[in-house]
């Protein structure tokens, strides 16, 4: 087989950023049609419904496991309520790095692309999203819940030496999964009026940066050099794990008065709970797979995360 000549490695390249510049220029239009404003479009101060739940019982981790057989239901909604807010502060955290990612990402594209243009909008969106976590978490009355000091470094790290693949790997695996749960959270009347205000908003505005990152990283693939895409598989696999362990702080299970080690073992052998995580995650790892990110020790790592069957 010939290596292409000059000619046609322009030509490919300058197909490339016509379909990323169409693809920015209808996000563009999308956002400026479905945008929101939480501090306006959402009821902070109407009173929480004392029957109603923070999170749909099916999502709560421990549903469905001899624990929660003998908690109360009180017992049961608090814990909803807490692992509403981890997962708003694991939402924060994520896209916090989302940020720093994009903008590194766009340091040395054009000023005036629209894909540049694009990729400074979702970072408006990820700004208002973060503040309306935050807002959610105090109105609740609950804490925030960090991620482990290890996993925070961990996170410091890939925004280092993440590779622009790499970036958009993480992204998706940051937005996906918690996107499953809201699709399945907004429309569900026995929970919370503002958390289903919450999740609608947020679903509909990350369905157009979950497809900026599919097309950019399907892009990103094709073109890149092979140590790059393999550094892709490993990090995408490493990253898979790490969110698996932090995607529910322990310390909600103390908060609400139950054993943490117990409730961390009846998680782990859960076979509700796993059946939840690989099916929220399902979308997101046959697109990987589809566009090679499945591989050797990635598809081993994603597996002993616990997200891929």
């Amino acid at each position: 087989m010939t290596s292409p000549t000059r000619t046609e490695l322009l030509r490919d390249s300058l197909g490339l950023l016509k379909d990323r510049e169409e693809t920015a220029l209808r996000l563009l239009d999308s956002s400026a049609r479905h945008s929101f404003d939480p501090d306006k479009e959402l009821d902070w101060e109407a009173p929480f419904a004392p029957d109603k739940w923070f999170w749909p019982p099916e999502l709560v981790s421990l549903y469905d496991t001899p624990l929660w057989r003998r908690m109360s239901e009180e017992q049961r909604m608090d814990l909803a309520r807490h692992e509403a807010a981890s997962l708003a502060s694991l939402g924060i955290w994520f896209e916090l790095i989302l940020i720093q990612l994009l903008a590194r990402h766009i340091y040395d594209k054009s000023l005036t692309s629209n894909h540049t243009r694009y990729a400074l909008t979702e970072i408006a969106d990820e700004c208002r999203h973060s503040m309306m976590f935050a807002r959610l978490i105090n109105r609740a009355e609950v804490p925030s819940y960090p991620v482990s000091r290890l996993n925070h470094n961990l996170a410091r790290v890939l925004k280092t030496v993440s590779t622009t693949p790499g970036s958009f790997a993480c992204t998706l695996l940051g937005e996906e999964i918690l996107d499953w749960m809201q699709r399945l959270t907004f429309p569900d009347e026995r929970v919370q009026p503002l958390v289903r205000g919450v999740t609608r908003i947020h679903v509909i505005e990350e369905a157009r940066h979950v497809r900026y990152a599919r097309e950019e990283l399907r892009r990103q693939m094709a073109t890149a050099p092979r140590w790059e895409k393999q550094l892709t598989i490993i990090s995408a696999g490493e990253a898979a794990r790490v969110f698996s362990v932090a995607f529910v702080n322990p310390q909600v299970y103390t908060d609400v008065g139950l054993d943490r080690r117990q409730a961390l073992a009846q998680v782990r052998a859960s076979g509700h709970r796993r059946e939840i995580m690989q099916t929220g995650a399902r979308r997101l790892t046959d697109f990987l797979d589809d566009i090679g990110l499945m591989q050797g020790v990635g598809r081993t790592l994603w597996r002993s995360s616990g997200l891929l069957a």
